[in-house]
């Protein structure tokens, strides 16, 4: 029977690991460096072939965050991720060639990395179901952070059966599965006493049963598409949110404060 190690090797051995970990995740960012400073003027020079192969390189970084060794360091692989998708999303005129069909291969490195990363869920969820034109994508990755999450643990985890609803009733149109996850919202929300949880469970509720009442309730799809305009800041996202709404009767009123209401319409 082999001897255990000695207590410094085995500290020697965990901080190498440690250090082999950051190595390679600092190689992949200093690898895009370059080309985040060439991608800088990119659309207005390039041509869409050119950009085209720019997305493919993107791709294949993206396979490298979904393969590297970890060593313990999910979060920090999940951020990196997230950052490099908001570089990627935010480049407007770059997108407006390529599209976004990326969106989705990010949100898996951070669900796979980090299924607690709460605040991702918003806005990946949104990219993929909304610009990419992936929702069922986007769904399948939240139902996969679910089966990491608790209603206790992260706090906020509901926001992820809220946004689950959300892409089910607005983009896949199945009022069905959406009442049902709106409920779990409302299940889970409702075990914390603070106020903010307690009102959010209240709405997830009352939307449920818009839903159980009339599948088609134009209220329901207006609380969904007001959920959307709060959740985003980008202005293209938040003018897609306010046409839907108006579309659908409601009416968008902002305050002299700059904050935004909504009035839903005197007929379901």
């Amino acid at each position: 029977m082999s001897k255990p190690l000695p207590l410094t090797q085995r500290l020697n051995q965990s901080l190498w690991a440690s250090l082999v970990a950051l190595g390679c995740i600092v190689a992949v960012g200093l690898l895009q460096v370059p080309q985040l400073h060439r991608l800088s003027n990119r659309a207005s020079t390039a041509s869409p072939e050119d950009l085209q192969q720019d997305v493919e390189a993107e791709k294949l970084r993206i396979e490298v965050l979904q393969n590297i060794p970890s060593f313990g360091f999910d979060n920090l692989l999940a951020d990196w991720a997230f950052l490099n998708f908001l570089q990627y999303f935010g480049d407007e005129p770059v997108r407006a060639v390529t599209g976004y069909g990326l969106s989705p291969e990010y949100f898996e490195v951070v669900v796979e990395q980090d299924p607690h990363f709460l605040d991702a869920y918003l806005y990946l969820s949104t990219s993929g179901s909304l610009y990419a034109a992936k929702p069922e994508r986007s769904i399948a990755l939240m139902e996969k952070g679910l089966e990491s999450l608790s209603p206790e643990a992260p706090r906020q985890s509901y926001i992820v059966w809220r946004q689950k609803a959300i892409d089910e009733l607005l983009f896949l149109g199945d009022a069905e599965a959406a009442r049902q996850s709106f409920e779990k919202a409302a299940e889970w929300a409702s075990t914390h006493p603070d106020q903010e949880s307690q009102t959010i469970a209240a709405i997830s509720r009352r939307t449920a049963e818009f839903l159980a009442d009339n599948p088609d309730s134009k209220s329901a799809q207006i609380s969904a598409w007001t959920m959307v305009l709060s959740n985003v800041s980008d202005q293209r996202s938040r003018q897609i949110a306010i046409n839907q709404v108006e579309e659908l009767g409601g009416e968008v009123i902002t305050t002299p404060e700059g904050t935004v209401k909504i009035r839903l319409p005197q007929t379901d």
